[in-house]
């Protein structure tokens, strides 16, 4: 059974219409063509589809659609704004903290999400929110070095 569901998609309104118990990556990359949100292990282990629903990290694999219905969705394509990187986006580039990149957004999201609930984590607070997020080439010393840089910026502009 199909249904309509209305929600908030990198700050606006979106409404797709489908089955409710399909997972929420699947709508964004086959429905959306937001092809930036990865398949990884299908699991929720990989961290590798990780979007923000209402400002908190969620692994959309495992998402099904109806849980976002009238909730705010923000994918790595809505990060940037006026053609500008996030300094979060920004802070990967700087540090080479991307090498294959398919884990990227769902890392940078992940991150993200810790930032907003926490502008200045420790380096081991960071670890902590970062562990169940994977990187096959194993960037994490560089992926950890952005986010810490990305937290000075960000504190310091407000972002």
């Amino acid at each position: 059974m199909v249904r309509t569901l209305h929600f908030q998609l990198n700050g606006r309104s979106t409404v797709v219409t489908t089955e409710p118990d399909r997972a929420l990556l699947w709508i964004l990359r086959t429905n959306l063509g937001l092809t930036g949100t990865k398949y990884g292990c299908g699991e929720s282990h990989c961290g590798a589809c990780t979007v923000l629903v209402n400002d908190k990290p969620v692994r959309s694999c495992q998402t099904p659609f109806r849980a976002v219905d009238g909730k705010q969705i923000v994918t790595i394509e809505g990060l940037a704004r006026d053609g500008k990187l996030n300094p979060l986006q920004q802070a990967f580039v700087d540090h080479d903290a991307l090498q294959c990149g398919y884990c990227t957004a769902g890392m940078i999201l992940g991150a993200y999400g810790l930032l907003l609930k926490n502008p200045s984590p420790t380096y081991d607070e960071i670890v902590e929110h970062m562990d169940s997020h994977l990187c096959r080439c194993a960037g994490y010393k560089r992926i950890l070095t952005a986010i810490e840089s990305a937290a000075r910026v960000m504190g310091a502009s407000g972002s």
